[in-house]
């Protein structure tokens, strides 16, 4: 069981709601995830508190990664406790100043395979150039 912790005041306000100290409804973490095309077929989305609970296996263990990244950068959201698919899943918490080319060359050596971290955030990130600080992104493995 893998528990993420994510910046609760940071992230995406679902439904109008601007307000950190009030965690969402599961079915509204679970309606952003299917507007933005994630598959949440097999998994359940459960709410503590500020915490997110992912039950139930993905389509794939990428997909598992998207969904708790998703549901962990949404406004009001502490931490999301999952169990892993695969191999414990590498993440990064965007600081001010961050671009993907940054962020590229300080988890993965190479500032050009700031794509290959766009990539795997898709389609939570829409554009290379639109992450805020306190955003968590997945870090793909290595590929060079």
């Amino acid at each position: 069981m893998g528990l993420w912790s994510f910046v609760k005041e940071s992230g995406a306000s679902l439904f109008g709601k601007a307000d950190a100290a009030t965690a969402p409804e599961p079915e509204a973490i679970k309606a952003a995830m299917d507007k933005v095309g994630l598959d949440t077929t097999g998994v359940e989305i459960k709410v503590e508190g500020d915490k997110v609970k992912v039950e139930g296996t993905a389509v794939t263990p990428e997909m598992k990664e998207k969904i708790i990244l998703a549901a962990g950068n949404v406004q009001g959201v502490a931490t999301v406790e999952a169990e892993s698919d695969a191999a414990a899943p590498v993440f990064y918490t965007v600081k001010k100043g961050d671009n993907l080319s940054t962020i590229a060359q300080h988890t993965l050596g190479k500032a050009s395979l700031y794509t290959a971290i766009f990539e795997a955030n898709k389609p939570m990130l829409s554009h290379p150039d639109k992450i805020y600080p306190g955003q968590m992104l997945r870090i793909p493995p290595a590929t060079v």
